[in-house]
């Protein structure tokens, strides 16, 4: 099969993917194998690939917002031939700990993650754990439904993590493939949301999609609001964004890194019961939920598709704000 391969971490500028021909996966004890339609690209691919995560898997197959069509089954595997799936970051977890058997996997003491522990799906075939892959609701097309696999579960996470209730205020900071999920639920609830982003075209974006003020920084939102996500890997913007958190309220932060906090005073940015809540990962329940709210409403992502042999270019485009939504890699036909 053809996938684009890191053997080496390196700085996106350098083009550190390469085509190659490798085997074709076979699938082990409850697992199957998917003929990836296409993957979504996501910001954590470039940790990965850049070295901001350090190394679990070299050469390593990236990728982890797959969809495609059941190929292979394991044995054990109950899954019919053909059926549409979705792969996302969480490839298995351990399932006897004390946060997996709590509802708590994502907080997993020894989770796999896939396109990072394991090769995922910037290649025409991969393997997942027949109890890790979503059913993907008919509603979407192949390139709509992958970016819910991380950034649309991503988000959900965040949003609930911010503990925004419907008809309140949210504050977005950093406009890229979660938050313009999110905010599409935001406003199906109800909310009024506020848009800080450094991009004219990301700012334009989220004006369409109903924010009520976009700006470039957060410390110029026209009013407190009750919630807040940081989706910007940018530790400076906690200061800010927690001046603009009213009383009671929470702030997310939903990335998988982030840059050094500098000093916060309880007084001014933590006093009045402020939370700051991180984001770890997701649970499946989280993923099973996020594709019945975006189904329901339905959230329709805005992608930009590139080819496969051109992953170097899509991952260089994210990583440069020249993207608009979502990159997404067409790695075959699903038929």
């Amino acid at each position: 099969m053809k996938a684009m391969v890191l053997s080496e971490q390196r700085p996106m500028a350098d083009s550190p993917l390469t085509l190659l021909d490798l085997p074709v996966p076979e699938p082990g004890e409850g697992e199957i194998r998917i003929k990836v339609s296409c993957c979504a690209i996501c910001r954590t691919d470039l940790h990965v690939i850049e070295g901001d995560l350090p190394p679990r898997k070299l050469p390593l197959v990236p990728g982890h917002q797959v969809v495609g069509t059941v190929d292979k089954l394991g044995p054990g595997s109950s899954l019919e031939m053909g059926q549409r799936v979705g792969v996302a970051w969480l490839h298995r977890c351990c399932e006897t700990c004390d946060f997996c058997t709590s509802g708590r996997e994502n907080l997993c003491e020894s989770p796999t993650f896939t396109g990072y522990h394991v090769d995922g799906g910037y290649g025409e075939y991969v393997t997942a754990p027949e109890a890790y892959v979503y059913e993907i609701p008919g509603v979407f097309t192949d390139h709509e439904a992958a970016p819910l696999l991380c950034s649309g579960i991503i988000g959900y996470r965040s949003l609930r993590r911010s503990q925004l209730k419907p008809g309140q205020t949210l504050g977005i900071c950093g406009f890229g493939s979660s938050a313009h999920v999110v905010i599409q639920i935001a406003r199906h609830w109800g909310c009024r949301v506020l848009v800080a982003t450094r991009g004219e075209g990301h700012r334009d974006l989220a004006s369409r999609l109903g924010a009520e003020w976009t700006g470039e920084r957060p410390e110029d939102f026209p009013e407190a609001v009750d919630s807040a996500i940081l989706f910007a890997p940018a530790g400076e913007l906690v200061p800010p964004l927690l001046e603009k958190v009213r009383p009671g309220g929470t702030l997310a932060i939903a990335g998988i890194y982030l840059s050094d906090v500098p000093s916060l005073s309880y007084e001014g940015h933590l006093f009045h019961e402020r939370n700051i809540h991180s984001v770890t990962a997701n649970t499946r329940r989280d993923g099973h939920e996020l594709l019945d709210v975006a189904a329901k409403i339905p959230i329709r992502p805005h992608t930009v598709v590139y080819p496969l042999d051109e992953a170097n270019r899509a991952l260089q485009d994210l990583e440069q704000d020249r993207l608009n939504g979502t990159g997404v890699l067409t790695v075959s036909s699903s038929s």
